[in-house]
């Protein structure tokens, strides 16, 4: 029911241009930057993201905000928000979540914090602590929160470290403060559950959760954290969670069978092979497993060896486009590119809607150098820039088509046409990148080559005029 597909870093450095996380392909891509380090995207991940929190949004009235929920190379179990339309979910809270609502109520508690206005209160609560010394304190109580919570002790020892130079009533007040929209999230995270008809018991699993990992933890002051103690947390919510009367409802076994697939993907990608094969013995023949297995034993011992194991997945399941995908990009990344054109257009078929897929199938028809293939190419890139609007490698990619176009071009006109496209994807790819100064040579090129007035001629002349925000 679930697709993986390959883990692989980015040629193109990851860059975080006004809140959106741009440049990244594949079925399952790592990127690293100083901007943004370790971001995955993955298409069937995502879109089971997506399912969980459509109806909690929904209920918190975010529908209409475009929230988009990332997802972070960390182990750990952590979430966070940093505003009103950008989610941080590390890859550990999906892999330690046996259930969908352990990760819907995660899903939940964070869209509290923004119904609750909590990210702009705070930052007016620390701009009242002038103080120079109270602000390094608040820096190592983030530390300090952040490793414990993430099951990090030396990060929160060191943390606490920081932290315990000072304690006067401003901080406390403060950190009360915070520990005050902790429970508020908590208490919006359940009548947000409530109202689309879920359980929230996997929101205390998932405290649990935390819990274990605090356990290891000695001697910190529950006055000097900025969240309440998962214990606290714990019993202030099981009066509200288990009087719900949808406390004992479970999650579709379909749902279910997703989440597992998902699990079961990251652990392939993300963990030692050794790993893998140690936590899905081969005993176990589930297609959880066997998603795990095909992905680790891609990784081991290469595509010839995992494809008897892909082939096994889409036979169990044929109309789930994600093992066509995985099947694809292990092909792709073998230097196979034309055997994989058949499976990425098949799982494209099967999800039309999914960009990542369509710049993956277009990176196969322009990886082949066949001509043949260039107008498909333009087309799937043109479909999935119009939904992933800031892929700086699908820009990358479609400016490489253009040019092709414009070498096989007799005519002047439609020569200059497509090499000005081809000047504008690239300065697209160079801005989401980050690279400005690239961005605007390449904008001006492309502003001379296109009639004067037209859309892409204003988006050349929007790049050109962009000037980065001055530091305050």
């Amino acid at each position: 029911m679930a697709a993986l597909a390959q883990f692989r870093s980015s040629r193109a450095p990851l860059r975080v241009r006004a809140g959106v996380v741009a440049g990244l392909i594949g079925a399952l891509v790592i990127s690293t930057s100083a901007h943004a380090q370790g971001l995955i995207r993955d298409a069937e991940t995502e879109a089971l993201l997506r399912d969980y929190a459509k109806p909690i949004f929904h209920a918190a009235g975010l529908g209409s905000q475009n929230i988009h929920i990332h997802i972070v190379n960390d182990l750990n179990f952590n979430a966070f928000v940093v505003d009103g339309h950008n989610m941080f979910m590390h890859a550990g809270t999906l892999m330690m979540s046996e259930t969908p609502n352990q990760v819907i109520g995660v899903i939940a508690h964070e869209c509290g914090h923004i119904t609750g206005g909590h990210l702009a209160a705070f930052r007016s609560q620390v701009a009242k602590a002038k103080s120079a010394s109270i602000m390094l304190q608040l820096l190592g109580l983030a530390a300090m929160a952040g490793g414990a919570l993430a099951g990090a002790p030396g990060m929160g020892q060191a943390g606490m470290g920081a932290a315990m130079g000072g304690t006067d009533m401003a901080m406390r007040s403060l950190l009360a403060y915070r520990r005050t929209e902790e429970s508020s999230a908590d208490q919006a995270a359940v009548t947000f559950l409530n109202a689309t008809k879920q359980s929230g018991k996997g929101m205390l699993e998932s405290f649990e959760i935390l819990a274990d990992k605090m356990r290891g933890i000695q001697g910190i002051n529950p006055y000097l954290l900025t969240h309440p103690l998962a214990p606290q947390r714990i019993a202030q919510l099981k009066e509200l969670v288990t009087s719900s009367p949808y406390y004992n409802k479970t999650d579709p076994p379909e749902l279910q069978l997703r989440h597992n697939l998902v699990r079961a993907k990251l652990s392939g990608f993300l963990d030692k092979p050794e790993i893998v094969f140690n936590r899905y013995p081969k005993s176990d023949t589930s297609l959880p497993a066997t998603y795990a297995h095909a992905i680790a034993t891609y990784r081991q011992d290469g595509v010839d060896a995992a494809m008897p194991l892909i082939k096994q997945l889409i036979a169990a399941q044929p109309k789930w486009p994600y093992f066509y995908e995985i099947e694809g990009q292990f092909l792709f990344e073998s230097g196979r590119g034309a055997a994989a054109i058949p499976p990425l257009r098949k799982a494209v078929a099967l999800a039309p809607n999914e960009p990542l897929i369509r710049i993956m199938l277009a990176q196969a028809l322009l990886g082949t150098e066949d001509n043949q293939y260039l107008d498909e190419a333009i087309r799937n890139l043109r479909l999935a820039l119009g939904r992933e609007t800031t892929s700086a490698m699908g820009y990358r990619q479609i400016a490489v088509a253009y040019a092709r176009k414009a070498d096989l071009a007799h005519a002047e006109g439609a020569k200059r046409n497509f090499m000005a496209q081809a000047s504008l994807a690239s300065a697209e790819a160079y801005f989401y990148e980050g690279h400005l100064g690239l961005a605007k040579q390449q904008a001006k090129r492309a502003k001379a080559g296109l009639p004067s007035g037209t859309p892409n001629w204003i988006r050349a002349d929007d790049i050109l005029a962009y000037e980065l925000p001055q530091k305050k």
